[in-house]
């Protein structure tokens, strides 16, 4: 069970800050808008090299950008631990996740709500992680959409029978109210934004989303140091 914070709930002008008050995580969760993929607008390349100067954390950038085929590889050759793209708007996601690999990242491939998974499971093992967005791409702070976890669950029992071996990562709405629905679909890294930056805590409530999940799995919760 991995939490991953999102910085978007974060405060940009203390990034490093707010990536030391999460210390705990396993992941730190990037998102990477254009306004043109996405209808918002946030950072980009020199902020992910400046934040992974900055913290021991491994970066998650989920780019939601157009033409993640010409900018996706220098996010991992920046020092990204994962980098995800959206199968809607690559051109060539099997030589895109190549690519990432190459420069030594995880490579990871998201779908929005809407985006079914059945058309992508032939290019799926070239990859190390499947994104289920769990709410519409673009902004923060919105309601969990438990309709998608049946993606999920076919993503996690494709896992099991040996099919297909990769992170199963939902991104949206996941709070302590939701984390344990996404948990029981068979999600293993969960990105939290305002449940944990919202939070007077942040690092306890990473450790209480971790719990929660560890809890739904059946596995010990991980000691901290």
């Amino acid at each position: 069970m991995m939490i991953a914070p999102s910085i978007l709930s974060a405060d940009f002008a203390r990034l490093a800050e707010e990536a030391a008050a999460v210390s705990t995580a396993d992941w730190l969760h990037v998102d990477v808008m254009d306004a043109h993929f996405v209808p918002n607008l946030t950072l980009g390349l020199p902020v992910v090299e400046s934040l992974h100067a900055a913290t021991d954390i491994p970066l998650d950038c989920h780019l939601m950008i157009e033409d993640p085929d010409r900018w996706a590889p220098p996010y991992a050759e920046a020092g990204a631990r994962n980098v995800t793209i959206h199968v809607e708007a690559a051109h060539d996601p099997v030589q895109v996740a190549r690519a990432l690999r190459a420069a030594g990242a995880l490579a990871g491939l998201a779908l929005k709500p809407g985006t079914p998974l059945d058309p992508y499971l032939d290019i799926l093992g070239e990859y190390d992680t499947l994104l289920v967005m769990t709410v519409e791409p673009g902004f923060g702070g919105q309601s969990f959409i438990s309709e998608v976890l049946p993606k999920v669950r076919r993503a996690r029992e494709l896992v099991q029978s040996g099919h297909l071996k990769l992170f199963i990562e939902v991104d949206g709405g996941v709070s302590a109210d939701t984390i344990e629905q996404a948990a029981e679909a068979g999600a293993d890294v969960f990105v939290a934004g305002s449940a944990v930056y919202g939070a007077d805590d942040p690092s306890a409530a990473v450790e209480g989303l971790r719990a929660q999940a560890s809890r739904v799995f059946g596995q010990p919760t991980p000691a901290v140091g």
